[in-house]
């Protein structure tokens, strides 16, 4: 029985065990702190973000919904709760969009301040960019390319950090910013103000609705320009934002502009650019008694549609197996459920658990071929099985998470591995797997594939970003 005054010492231990990736533990305590206390919204929360890294999305939401109810005031649980919905199999485009727009009425709409200053269109722009993830998050991996490479005449690069816990990457980014401010200890309105006092032209936000935003401080409109970026594709629903970068893969031109309150500014290839930080080089492919799928996707994104999807896989392709990054034991024996209720035998599924970035990376080595989740594809996973030499098949989807593989494999010119139906998607894992040949040269050639694409040419990805912050500037003036 927990006693009231244990409640402290449990939450920071349920807090520790979420950090260590030990979630299962992480919602036994939370679930007993809110038997005694059951209203604790931000408690709920916390286990809302348990559930989801647990695969268990459905549940996820619904704890959401509870939080958002006790305390609709609060921003940031919101901003949880738009979050998630990208994840869940059965919120499409509109569902979503309600709830940003929701979120906007709640807590973004406020009278914009004028502002005042050159509007000169060829003079150089202050240009600044906000998020809580300026360290080794996977975020890094794609603002690095664009801050290495700005146009220092033409552009100074302010960085706004919100990082709890700076590490070796941080001090790496703050090398690339012209000025770093470490804004942590701000409020919204201080750090609006700050903005304000600095003169940005243009400011970026970075975290959408991913914990620890700062989309309040947009919506104090601090910047005459404000746009969205990286995060994840999609948008905020922020009347304050006016522009999100996407790419053509991601976002057709045509009616899906209206699921977006911001305006779509298409880059010319694909809409981030990619990094590895660090040269492991890639294995070469070894003739392997059966044939190793694999996804090292966040186990979040390891849903309903996409479990079934992969045991058609499995089960087309016999002996085959299924290598997955989970940490929860109670989601492993979940998935081999569902994978049993389908004729998998247990055996054919492997499980792994995070671990150091080199030793990550050298998990490709055991995978032929990897599985791209469907509703929310990958996006670092994907680069970074390509950069391995493994081929990454993607089932196309609806929204934009669901279209992030599309963009990477069409900036690579691997179309043939984006598939737009279920079936499809399986008939070209089943051709893949039988043709060693075709995978061993894939193997060989995919690392410098990728070198000389869009996808990791930098000055390229930089110039074009840089184009369509002028034509934003100019049409503001």
């Amino acid at each position: 029985m927990i006693d009231s005054l244990q409640i402290p010492q449990l939450l920071e231990k349920a807090m520790q065990c979420q950090q260590a990736g030990r979630l299962d533990d992480a919602a036994e305590l939370y679930r007993g702190i809110l038997a005694l206390h059951p209203r604790q919204a931000g408690i709920i929360n916390n286990l809302a973000n348990v559930s989801k890294d647990s695969g268990r999305i459905e549940e996820a939401v619904d704890l959401c919904r509870q939080a958002v109810a006790m305390e609709p005031g609060n921003a940031q649980i919101h901003s949880s709760l738009c979050y998630k919905l990208h994840f869940h199999p059965d919120y499409g485009r509109e569902a979503a969009f309600r709830e940003l727009r929701q979120w906007n009425r709640m807590h973004g709409h406020v009278d914009f301040v004028q502002h005042d200053g050159d509007r000169s269109p060829e003079r150089p722009l202050r240009i600044g960019y906000v998020s809580p993830d300026f360290y080794g998050h996977a975020e890094c991996f794609f603002v690095l390319p664009l801050l290495e490479s700005h146009d220092r005449t033409n552009f100074q690069v302010h960085c706004y950090s919100s990082v709890h816990r700076p590490d070796k990457a941080t001090e790496l980014l703050k090398s690339c910013a012209d000025v770093w401010h470490d804004v942590r200890e701000l409020t919204d309105e201080q750090l609006a103000n700050r903005v304000r006092a600095d003169g940005i032209d243009i400011l970026v936000d970075l975290t959408m609705h991913m914990a620890f935003n700062r989309l309040p401080v947009f919506a104090l409109k601090p910047a005459p320009v404000q746009v969205t970026w990286l995060a994840y594709p999609g948008g905020t629903g922020l009347d304050s934002i006016d522009y999100r970068l996407t790419d053509s893969w991601i976002d057709p031109p045509g009616e899906r502009d209206r699921y977006y309150s911001e305006k779509s500014v298409r880059l010319p290839d694909c809409w981030c650019c990619y990094h590895p930080l660090g040269d492991v080089p890639p294995a070469a492919a070894k003739p392997r008694a059966s044939v190793t799928f694999g996804s090292l996707n966040n186990p979040c994104k390891l849903n309903r549609p996409t479990l079934a999807l992969w045991a058609k896989v499995l089960s087309r392709v016999p002996d085959s197996r299924l290598l997955l990054l989970v940490e929860s034991e109670i989601q492993r024996r979940q998935i081999a459920e569902t994978f049993g209720s389908a004729g998998i035998d247990p055996p054919r599924l492997e499980f792994a658990r995070h671990c150091r970035r080199g030793e990550y990376l050298r998990m490709y080595d055991g995978i032929d071929i990897c599985l791209d989740p469907l509703v929310y594809n990958g996006i670092t996973t994907t680069c970074d099985a390509l950069w391995m030499g493994v081929p990454v098949l993607t089932r196309v989807g609806s929204t934009a998470p669901g279209r992030a593989g599309l963009s990477v494999l069409s900036n690579l010119n691997l179309p043939e591995f984006a598939a737009d139906d279920d079936d499809r998607f399986v008939a070209i894992a089943a051709e893949l797997a039988d043709n060693f040949q075709r995978r061993a040269e894939l193997r060989k050639t995919l690392r410098d594939r990728m070198a000389r694409s869009p996808l990791m040419d930098a000055r390229r990805f930089a110039g074009n970003v840089e184009a369509a912050y002028r034509r934003m500037w100019k049409d503001r003036v």
